[in-house]
Order: structure tokens, then C-alpha cells, then sequence
């Protein structure tokens, strides 16, 4: 795949392309998403979907954060659209957030004026700054230290602002840290029908998946069987993962 830096963000441009995903990733791994989620990403450009992944690093202040991907988003897709590639075509939006990327999806259809067909979100987390942050527990009955918006702030806002209907939420059955069950419940409420929520297998980091390239020998050894079912069990999480995303963006494609 052809990844290309325009305008901050890293981008792959499929050939005939059937939709565009922006996509935000996790708190300390969103700096190079091209590389973090390289293998997911790749996978939804197979599929004609043109990913904008925006790189950010994390701050207390995830409204500022917020505004500031969704900037970098719409001057990527300006430029895109420019081109030949993407002129003149109608191509449906959707966002795409892993752990902290959710909440930052969340905040942007809540406090600004966007457009999209729908959001996925994978392993979401609302922490307040004391649990999310090592070291922050011992500083804060000195210094008031906490995430903007806090953790109920965050709630509120999606309950009474958020404005894509269409919500597709997943966590993994081995996440300890996932708060997908709350934000469910709200927006359930909030856009009854529209609203769909999948436990599949794996751990938080499961998205974070990478190809393994094994390569047998001249013969197939023992050893070679050990490395091939390893990698079997490795991707088992992922391509599941891989084929619920699929199946909600276009429930009439082939998987």
C-alpha cells in the first residue's frame, strides 16, 4: 500500500474509491498510525475506502485535540478533493476512533457541524487524567489535573449534543479497561435502532495487530507448524475484527 503524508495527516488513496474513513487511534500510539494500526488500515483501503489516519499527541485538553484533527481532516480532504482522484465524487464519511480516538469522535459530532454517514468505535474509554495518567494520582491534591472535558462532561455532552445516529460500538471480551457499556446505554437512548454493539475476542490492543511474514524453509519443519499456528491464533481476534467493520460499513459486500 501507498501511504503518503498530506497536510500532517497519512493517507492511502485506493483506486476507485467507495468511501473515506478518518481514523484516530489510541492516547500513546496515535503519533504514527500509519505504522500502529498499519495492518487494519491497509485492510480498509483493500476495500476501496480512502483512510485519512490523523496523528496527534495526547494533552488534558482533548477539546483543543479534537478541534484540531478535525482541522487537519478537512484541509486533507480539501486537498484530495483537488486532485483528480476524489473531484466531483459523493463519497460517504465515517469515523473510525480506537480507545481515546472514540472519544475524540465523539467530541467532534458534538461540538461541531460535520457530516457523516456513521462512527465506529473500538474499545472506548473515558477515564478521568488520575486513572488514564501514571503519576498524576500523587500530584493532584496539590494541582487540580483533569481531562477537558471530564469524564461526566464527556457523557453529557453525547447525551444531549452528539449527532451522528448511525453507531457501530465494539470491546473485546478480555478489555479491562473498556467503557463501551455506558456510552451504549446513551446512545441507545439517544438514536434507538441505530445503534449497534459487538463483543468479539481479544484484549485492548487487539486493533494494534501487525502481518507476521513467515517464511518456511526448503522443507516444512516442526518448527514451521508452531510459526503458522501461531500466527493462525494471532489474527483470529483481528480478522474478526476486520470482518465486523466490514460487514457494518457495507452489509452487502462479500467479506
Amino acid at each position: 500500500m501507498d501511504w503518503k503524508e498530506i497536510r500532517g495527516n497519512w493517507v492511502i488513496v485506493p483506486q476507485n474509491p467507495i468511501g473515506i474513513i478518518h481514523f484516530l487511534g489510541g492516547a500513546f500510539v496515535a503519533t504514527a498510525p500509519h505504522i500502529t494500526y498499519r495492518w487494519l488500515l491497509e485492510q480498509l483501503a483493500s476495500k476501496g475506502y480512502v483512510v485519512i489516519a490523523t496523528p496527534f499527541v495526547n494533552t488534558l485538553d482533548h477539546t483543543a485535540i479534537a478541534k484540531s484533527v478535525l482541522l487537519n481532516f478537512d484541509r486533507t480532504l480539501e486537498r484530495l478533493q483537488d486532485t483528480a482522484t476524489l473531484r466531483k465524487l459523493y463519497l460517504p464519511i465515517y469515523g473510525i476512533g480506537h480507545s481515546m480516538g472514540c472519544k475524540l469522535h465523539l467530541l467532534i459530532g458534538s461540538r461541531f457541524q460535520i457530516e457523516r454517514a456513521g462512527n465506529i468505535l473500538i474499545s472506548f474509554n473515558n477515564y478521568a487524567a488520575r486513572e488514564a495518567i501514571p503519576l498524576v494520582e500523587q500530584f493532584n491534591s496539590t494541582f487540580a489535573i483533569e481531562f477537558t472535558p471530564t469524564p461526566l462532561e464527556t457523557n453529557k455532552l453525547v447525551q444531549e449534543q452528539y449527532s451522528i445516529r448511525r453507531n457501530l460500538l465494539i470491546k473485546f471480551s478480555n478489555d479491562t479497561i473498556d467503557q463501551s457499556a455506558a456510552l451504549t446505554k446513551i446512545l441507545q437512548e439517544r438514536f434507538p435502532e441505530m445503534v449497534t454493539a459487538q463483543t468479539l475476542p481479544g484484549t485492548h490492543t487487539t486493533p494494534l495487530g501487525q502481518d507476521i511474514k513467515w517464511q518456511t524453509g526448503a522443507s516444512f519443519t516442526p518448527f514451521d507448524a508452531l510459526g503458522q499456528w501461531f500466527k493462525q491464533e494471532a489474527y483470529r481476534d483481528l480478522n474478526e475484527l476486520k470482518r465486523i467493520i466490514f460487514l457494518w460499513l457495507n452489509p452487502l459486500s462479500p467479506p
